[in-house]
């Protein structure tokens, strides 16, 4: 089991008037390693709720799949790093998705 955070349409807007040609410089082979690290950085390893993470101490880290680590925020709705969840808890066959507004880039 595993928990996904999964941006919206919108967030890649957001991400591609922020930078750019982001979205296509990360679909080209050559990219694929990057193109890996981001989407493995949207992915928790277990089944975490919104209930799961709203018991946590606020700015506690987890590690994703790709070995980073993103801060949980929840003083006003759940947010995870500066992407705030907009829909939580979705029942999928292998997790749990979390629908967020901002592509979570690794640092």
């Amino acid at each position: 089991m595993r928990s996904g955070f999964a941006p919206t349409d919108d967030a890649f807007a957001k991400l591609e008037k922020s930078k750019p040609g982001t979205i296509a410089m990360l679909l080209k082979p050559e990219n694929k390693a990057k193109l890996v690290a981001i989407l493995t950085y949207h992915v928790v390893p277990g089944k975490v709720l919104s209930t799961d993470a709203a018991k946590l101490k606020n700015g506690t880290h987890v590690k994703t799949v790709n070995g980073k680590s993103i801060a949980v925020n929840n003083k006003h709705g759940i947010s995870i790093n500066h992407s705030k969840v907009i829909k939580a808890d979705i029942e999928a066959s292998n997790g749990v998705i979390h629908v967020i507004d901002t592509v979570l880039l690794p640092r």
